[in-house]
């Protein structure tokens, strides 16, 4: 784990900065009532559904997309170093972490809540405030995911196209190992 945030710090970051930036959006906007959660729900359900459909498809899209970085990486005629292939695989795992993130709270976001007479209306506040909470730690991490995939993908542009000594390049020892694993 500590190795995981060690290698991608700026992505985590950039992560939660956004995360933190968004969050500030939301504290900004001040305490709200049940009825007025609930005006601010009905108002934002189809922007929060796009966002997290949006997000499921990109999630996926990056997934597939990562197939074709390790075809590249495989069939480059430099060896890369094992340290590379981690980092496609953490990438790979937090892309699915948030595919299934998002399309949970897609389907939360279809339950027609606000329609129902049921819930107590002080519990839109409490509804209004963990949707916004949850859009906010999904958009930072989408960018996180972007941020990985970013630091891959120049990696892997230093290396095969531009030919440069990069660190991730192997030089194998007698034994045939390199490195260890993240």
């Amino acid at each position: 784990m500590m190795k995981f945030l060690k290698t991608n710090k700026n992505a985590i970051y950039g992560g939660a900065m956004a995360t933190l930036l968004t969050g500030l959006g939301i504290f900004l906007l001040g305490n709200v009532s049940g009825y007025e959660a609930k005006h601010l729900l009905t108002v934002s359900l189809g922007g929060l559904n796009m966002l997290c459909n949006t997000i499921v498809l990109a999630t996926a899209t990056i997934l597939a997309l990562l197939l074709t970085l390790l075809s590249v990486s495989f069939g480059s005629k430099n060896t890369l170093k094992n340290t590379h292939y981690y980092q496609v695989l953490n990438i790979a795992k937090f892309d699915v972490i948030l595919f299934i993130s998002a399309l949970i709270l897609f389907q939360f976001f279809n339950i027609p809540i606000v329609e129902s007479e049921n819930v107590p209306t002080s519990w839109f506040t409490a509804i209004y405030w963990a949707t916004l909470g949850s859009t906010s730690i999904i958009s930072g991490m989408m960018i996180t995911v972007i941020l990985m995939l970013y630091n891959a993908v120049t990696n892997l542009i230093s290396i095969i196209g531009l030919g440069q000594d990069h660190p991730l390049l192997s030089k194998e020892g007698i034994d045939g190992t390199d490195d260890e694993q993240n």
